[in-house]
């Protein structure tokens, strides 16, 4: 059985989930090495690194996104030869696009060194409970991530 929960403590939680992320990934943003690239060529190079892989529309959906605004972004990381654009085994009309060998270096790259910083902060700021509650929390983060909104919308009004 599902237990409903208290809709003013998930308000508030919704509040403070939000301003403690929004928080952190400007300071993540901050430690970003130069030059990675921006936002959107290292969330498609991360996306392409976890789910392997896919096609355009794929990544513009998977990315919340009209296809046509990756078109520019997905153009400047085969320019840069961080991604490969090779033709779709399933549907020759069609061509998917993979994480290269230099796109996985520019990856770690990133990754390393803000991994690094927030590793330092938890050792510093947190003890070993609170780093493991944070453990769970980012993982919980994740599940809301790949949340449907429209799924999220019926429960929230009750509609079937």
């Amino acid at each position: 059985m599902v237990r409903q929960l208290d809709g003013q403590m998930v308000a508030d939680t919704a509040t403070s989930l939000r301003r403690g992320t929004m928080r952190l990934g400007r300071r993540l943003r901050l430690e970003r090495p130069e030059p990675s690239g921006t936002g959107a060529e290292l969330s498609v190079l991360g996306l392409l690194y976890r789910r392997g892989p896919m096609s355009a529309g794929e990544l513009a959906w998977a990315e919340r996104v009209q296809p046509q605004s990756l078109t520019r972004t997905l153009a400047a990381l085969e320019e840069r030869g961080v991604v490969a654009r090779q033709p779709d085994p399933a549907d020759r009309r069609r061509s998917v696009l993979s994480i290269t060998e230099s796109g996985r270096a520019v990856l770690y790259a990133d990754v390393a060194q803000r991994d690094s910083w927030l590793a330092l902060a938890i050792a510093d700021q947190l003890s070993p409970a609170e780093a493991q509650l944070l453990m769970m929390a980012g993982e919980l983060m994740e599940r809301l991530a790949e949340a449907e909104v429209d799924a999220m919308h019926r429960t929230a009004t009750g509609a079937a």
